[in-house]
């Protein structure tokens, strides 16, 4: 097995009909439901450079794409499939490390955010730093929701006023993330200043006896 994981480009437009195909046998596999997308729309996404494909020589592996709402603010990882004979090989893990480090490539600024019934998803999302926030932290944006027409599980969704579903709402806030890093690297420079002057006291003392 050499399975080789990359953003996706014109050349790999072939195998959008096979990606929609995994994605609708998935979702039936898992009994729950997910939004359905058309080869065309999959297409784009590869085309625009905005997708992950996962490949073994010229067989579909995996694939997951992104979706920008609220003028770029917000930022989501879609449609994380894995064939089902390379699955619990860790490439799902692979594939969702690369859709978000791309995320934060194109959209350094938006909120990333995933919407998923899988407990693997929520497993991989929060060691990237995501947390389960509720439905009204996420987009507003009506073409977002509107995707989920074709999910099973849509009229949840509206009995619920788009506020709750089967899914669980995870956000990654690079806004948070960076005061996070800022915090964290405020400690070295304070350790510094608190031993350099004791040192340079030391040494001075020594000369003044000489």
């Amino acid at each position: 097995m050499n399975v080789k994981i990359q953003v996706a480009n014109s050349s790999h437009e072939k195998y959008a009909q096979q990606i929609c195909d995994l994605m609708y046998e998935s979702a039936q596999a898992r009994g729950t439901g997910i939004a359905k997308r058309s080869p065309e729309y999959v297409a784009e996404k590869i085309n625009a450079g905005k997708a992950v494909i996962a490949l073994d020589g010229d067989q579909l592996v995996g694939f997951s794409y992104i979706e920008s709402w609220g003028h770029d603010k917000f930022v989501a990882n879609s449609g994380l499939i894995v064939h089902p004979d390379y699955r619990n090989r860790g490439i799902a893990k692979r594939i969702k490390k690369r859709i978000f480090n791309l995320s934060r490539e194109l959209y350094p600024h938006a909120k990333i955010f995933s919407i998923t019934t899988g407990l693997a998803v929520m497993k991989m999302n929060t060691e990237l730093g995501f947390k389960p926030v509720p439905f009204s932290e996420l987009t507003d944006d009506e073409e977002f929701w509107k995707g989920c027409q074709g999910c099973r599980n849509f009229d949840i969704l509206q009995r619920n006023n788009y506020k709750m579903c089967l899914c669980t709402g995870l956000l990654f806030d690079p806004e948070e993330e960076a005061k996070k890093e800022k915090k964290s690297g405020e400690a070295r420079p304070f350790a510094k200043k608190i031993v350099k002057p004791i040192v340079k006291k030391r040494t001075s003392n020594k000369l003044f006896k000489k």
